[in-house]
């Protein structure tokens, strides 16, 4: 063979070797650092519409870190009935916190939250998830959060499926990047 034969051979393993390692980075990435999902329902409205496309970071909660109150996060489903495996809701509360919900309000810990984000009115929801129980006040227990959406009146969250465990969590979400008009942090 011709050394222009094994330059040749030598330049295509390279792009393999190059390709190779691109893909891995980005498995890597999404696997540990960050993914992209898309808002499945409008249990967010205003905040997310449906097919509103976002970035979660992951390192955080791969590191064993619960998210704070106020942060909207990505998480398994859990309710298995449902047609979505993956959702997006905020933190009410975290663990050893007490929610409770008056007049279709949000208490945490016997204070009010503001929430200027959300829609509607936030009450115990009529019906819930088989095999779940919650009466209120209701305290999160350890290693779990209480999710709700933003558009309290159209969304089945903690009121219905009950606390989100830490094993359920798969990120919190950072960015918007579609569509465009709305690319922003969150």
């Amino acid at each position: 063979m011709t050394s222009h034969g094994n330059s040749f051979v030598r330049g295509v393993l390279e792009w393999v070797v190059v390709f190779a390692v691109a893909i891995c980075a980005m498995l890597l990435l999404r696997t540990f650092v960050i993914e992209p999902y898309i808002v499945p329902t409008g249990s967010m409205e205003t905040t997310i519409e449906i097919g509103d496309q976002v970035f979660a970071q992951k390192v955080t909660v791969n590191m064993g870190m619960m998210p704070e109150q106020g942060d909207i996060v990505v998480f398994q489903n859990p309710d298995e009935s449902n047609d979505h495996e993956v959702l997006v809701k905020r933190v009410i509360a975290t663990a050893g916190q007490t929610v409770d919900l008056q007049n279709g309000q949000v208490l945490v810990d016997g204070t009010p939250l503001d929430e200027s984000y959300t829609q509607g009115q936030s009450y115990p929801l009529a019906s819930q998830a088989p095999g779940v129980q919650i009466s209120y006040p209701y305290t999160v227990p350890e290693g779990c959060v209480w999710m709700m959406g933003d558009n309290r009146e159209h969304s089945a969250d903690s009121r219905y499926f009950g606390p989100v465990t830490q094993d359920e969590l798969i990120g919190v979400v950072v960015l918007r990047y579609w569509p465009l008009t709305r690319i922003g942090t969150l």
